[in-house]
């Protein structure tokens, strides 16, 4: 929480969460099933970050057709953060339902204190876009632009999970990061349709107390976790 709330004085993260693509062969079975909103066969992957860019927890099973949303509906994940009910919360982009243990940025701004949260919630969440960006960078195998997987789907599930592992002991032992880190993908909300709240949704609750009580002003958002 404190290496998250030194980037742009967001309290109580626990993680950054995303999903990207990662382009495999035509497969098989559920052909369609895999076919990304780019048009591309793909295994969707899930992942959650700390402020060093290492995975912290990663779901390699879905295929590319497949909503970010649904993914983490159907994780233990999402599970165990309902149950403990940790003092903080996941970030993710306007994709996810805004939750207590998942916050989401406000879509429609309408004053000051909603644009500070938006801008320090993207400078934190951007984490996550960096840490894959360099797994692609350190497995070229994962980005498109080195063409696709040539396995079936449970072979290339397998592969992106060592790489990711192999991506958090080189983040470990420190060491460098290519330097032609390649675009990954992802980063925007534009990729994404944005979910519809339900108005029983407490998360909106949440999210509206911390922007009251943390950025509603320019020196409470330098307040210490």
């Amino acid at each position: 929480m404190e290496e998250f709330h030194q980037i742009c004085g967001f309290p109580k993260v626990l993680g950054c969460i995303d999903c990207t693509l990662i382009p495999i062969q035509r497969a098989k079975v559920d052909e369609v099933a895999y076919v990304s909103r780019k048009g591309y066969h793909a295994v969707n992957v899930q992942a959650v970050c700390d402020a060093k860019l290492r995975f912290t927890n990663v779901v390699v099973l879905w295929p590319g057709a497949t909503h970010d949303a649904h993914i983490y509906n159907n994780c233990s994940l999402k599970r165990a953060l309902e149950e403990e009910k940790p003092d903080g919360w996941l970030l993710g982009d306007s994709g996810y339902a805004c939750k207590p243990h998942l916050l989401t940025p406000v879509l429609n701004p309408a004053n000051s204190s909603e644009e500070r949260y938006n801008r320090a919630h993207i400078g934190t969440r951007n984490t996550i876009e960096r840490a894959f960006g360099v797994c692609k960078s350190r497995f070229r195998c994962l980005h498109k632009s080195s063409g696709c997987l040539l396995f079936e789907p449970e072979k290339c599930i397998a592969v992106i999970t060592a790489c990711m592992q192999l991506h958090n002991l080189a983040v470990s032992l420190r060491l460098p990061v290519p330097h032609d880190t390649p675009d990954t993908g992802i980063g925007g909300d534009e990729n994404h349709t944005a979910h519809q709240q339900a108005p029983s949704d407490d998360g909106n609750q949440i999210r509206r107390l911390l922007i009251q009580s943390r950025f509603s002003s320019m020196t409470k958002n330098t307040q210490s976790i």
